[in-house]
């Protein structure tokens, strides 16, 4: 048998999506590479890894198995990758982190910078984004994430709880007045429940005025005066055009974490990188538990 192990990578995509599209997306390539590749690989095993059908590339039992075998390769490699990079324990080299885009923007680029002049060896790498990046595939060797529980694969320390208020712009606050009667402007986030309880005592009348997916465009709206919406304090404080609703307390928020994969965690240089940031940002821990404004702004 001269199988060419690679060619085991398109097997097990093909597997995982249900099909030639699914895979060729993933793997960067066209559908016709795709199919060639598998094609190679039937060729070298002697057996028919997929049935060819109108509704697509079906897998064979042979097919399964071969998808099994490559999954366990594929983790194996990942645990060598890890294994390697914890055993570099020079303050140099490639370090890669990742965190919320808001996060970054607001906080971390100075941190990051700071850090660099410290160490200038480490070649540092940042992932703006506000999916969770699979650290045990080596997509990220320190993770910021804001959350509840951040995994069992992962260790680290929770460096800051948070707060949340419900943030207006002050024109907009200014033209409701202190009349709770009146209807409240309310910027809807499409993946969260509702307004909390509180905002709905406070401000019983309300009306969508806008519905948006992330942080980023619901800063934006609040802004642009489109209406209130909920945000954590160290976001909503630290615009100078933004206040909080009055009549509304500070709401609980999720905590941020450090983190890094179990088989990263005495590696130096993210030893060195998590000890540094959580320091820095310990210290500002008033801005993230909302106390830099002791009490929201009133007309």
């Amino acid at each position: 048998m001269n199988l060419n192990w690679n060619d085991l990578r398109f097997v097990l995509e093909t597997v995982r999506h249900g099909g030639l599209s699914g895979a060729a997306r993933a793997l960067k390539v066209n559908h016709a590479t795709v199919s060639r590749r598998i094609a190679a690989a039937e060729a070298a095993v002697g057996a028919r890894l997929f049935d060819r059908a109108k509704a697509g590339y079906r897998p064979t039992e042979a097919g399964v198995e071969a998808a099994a075998i490559a999954e366990q390769m594929e983790a194996r490699s990942h645990e060598l990758s890890r294994s390697l990079t914890a055993r570099d324990q020079a303050l140099g080299g490639s370090l890669t982190i990742t965190a919320p885009q808001l996060l970054v923007e607001r906080l971390l680029a100075p941190i990051l910078h700071d850090f660099k002049q410290a160490y200038p060896a480490i070649d540092l790498s940042i992932v703006a984004a506000n999916r969770a990046l699979n650290l045990s595939a080596h997509e990220a060797d320190v993770a910021f994430r804001i959350s509840d529980s951040p995994g069992d694969t992962l260790v680290g320390r929770r460096v800051t709880e948070q707060k949340a208020a419900v943030f207006v712009s002050r024109a907009l606050l200014e033209a409701l007045g202190d009349d709770p009667a009146r209807p409240l402007d309310w910027i809807r986030f499409a993946h969260w429940p509702g307004p909390p309880d509180v905002l709905k005592e406070a401000w019983p009348q309300r009306r969508v005025t806008l519905t948006v997916d992330d942080m980023y465009a619901a800063l934006a709206g609040v802004r642009a005066g489109f209406g209130a919406t909920r945000m954590p304090c160290f976001i909503g404080d630290s615009e100078p055009d933004l206040v909080r609703l009055p009549a509304v307390p500070l709401l609980a928020y999720r905590p941020l974490w450090v983190l890094t994969h179990a088989d990263l965690r005495h590696t130096r240089k993210v030893t060195t990188f998590t000890s540094f940031a959580a320091a820095r940002i310990s210290a500002m821990r008033p801005l993230f538990e909302g106390r830099t404004r002791e009490t929201p702004v009133s007309l």
